[in-house]
């Protein structure tokens, strides 16, 4: 099992992107790989050096666990990001996980409005 994640700019040139294109590959990531997570109420704030200054970027993190790693699917599909979102570069990192479904369907989790039975 892989977790793999993809941080996705929140802006290009201080303008933000529409929400359109983040539900768009929500859709593309729940359609392929079943769901997906977002981090996107929280802002994460990346910091890099771009021709000798310091840049700032806000960011979401979009994961998704998958049981085989498809390295040629996952180029593609970071270069159809990088148009997307007018990007020079997005950055797709990818690790071995335990298989946190099974783990977490050990724990009872009372969200409001759902059953807290075990599955």
């Amino acid at each position: 099992m892989h977790l793999v994640e993809m941080l996705l700019p929140l802006s290009v040139d201080g303008q933000r992107f529409d929400s359109a294109l983040y539900e768009q590959v929500r859709h593309q990531l729940t359609d392929r790989f079943g769901g997906m997570t977002g981090f996107g109420r929280s802002p994460a704030q990346g910091t890099f050096r771009e021709h000798g200054s310091v840049v700032h970027d806000n960011i979401v993190v979009y994961e998704v666990m998958v049981e085989h790693l498809d390295r040629e699917w996952w180029s593609n599909y970071r270069a159809t990001l990088e148009k997307l979102f007018a990007q020079d570069e997005i950055v797709i990192r990818a690790r071995r996980s335990n298989d946190s479904r099974r783990h977490l369907r050990s724990f009872r989790y009372p969200f409001p409005g759902r059953s807290s039975r075990q599955d």
